[in-house]
């Protein structure tokens, strides 16, 4: 008689949603389609210039620029990419650029799904509209696409990145030592991971937080996300 092994729980076959250059919108960013014309200008600006700004770039594959142009035609070949496939982030009040942002490794057959490449700008680290921007893109991966797994993977020496995993509702994975080697340097990489069983609670949380009534007059949350996050997992 043959030894019955373990098996993982049946899983339905179909397919995840391919994502499309579709327009996200929020109450305070809308996330669209990257295109050079309408944000190259405002990415290279709020980018460049000085050490502040010019930081963005240290754990990303690429950046900073000499000049405009390289940005525009690095930014017309991303644009043009359909894996990653990148959106730009728009402030609802000024219509400028703050960021982008990309789907990638996307695989529809195990429902299984990325978001990085994040080249968020000064004017967009830390604030609420980053935020918004991470809850869209979980919103689009786990609703609409159906994926049951969405990927958010770091340098293992990028403090600030994994703190946001963590704070976004990503559970850490672990590290694969010497995954990859960016601008002539090693990196370890630190994954992270959020399942479509925990995206009903974690998104409860999210739309708690991101509610007008968790800001105060000056635009201060009351409560962290972290909070919300925490009892929705209870």
């Amino acid at each position: 008689m043959t030894a019955t092994r373990p098996l993982g729980p049946p899983v339905d076959p179909r397919r995840a949603k391919q994502p499309e250059r579709v327009t996200l919108p929020g109450r305070r960013i809308t996330i669209v389609p990257l295109d050079t014309e309408n944000h190259a200008a405002a990415l290279y600006d709020a980018s460049h210039g000085n050490e502040e700004k010019e930081s963005v770039w240290t754990y990303l594959s690429d950046g900073p620029y000499a000049s405009l142009h390289e940005f525009q035609m690095s930014l017309m070949l991303k644009a043009q990419s359909t894996d990653p496939l990148f959106y730009a982030v728009i402030d609802n009040d000024s219509g400028r650029a703050l960021g982008y942002q990309t789907f990638l490794r996307i695989d529809t057959s195990n429902r299984v799904i990325e978001v990085g490449n994040i080249m968020y700008t000064p004017l967009m680290q830390r604030t609420a509209s980053a935020t918004e921007a991470q809850f869209l893109f979980a919103q689009y991966a786990f609703d609409t696409l159906g994926n049951r797994r969405y990927e958010w993977k770091c340098n293992d020496l990028n403090s600030p990145s994994k703190r946001a995993a963590e704070r976004l509702g990503f559970m850490f994975e672990g590290v694969f030592r010497q995954h990859m080697i960016v601008k002539g340097r090693n990196r370890d990489t630190a994954w992270f991971a959020m399942l479509d069983s925990e995206w009903p609670s974690i998104k409860r949380a999210y739309e708690s937080w991101l509610s007008p009534e968790n800001f105060d007059g000056e635009n201060r949350q009351k409560r962290r996300l972290a909070h919300f996050i925490a009892e929705a997992r209870v």
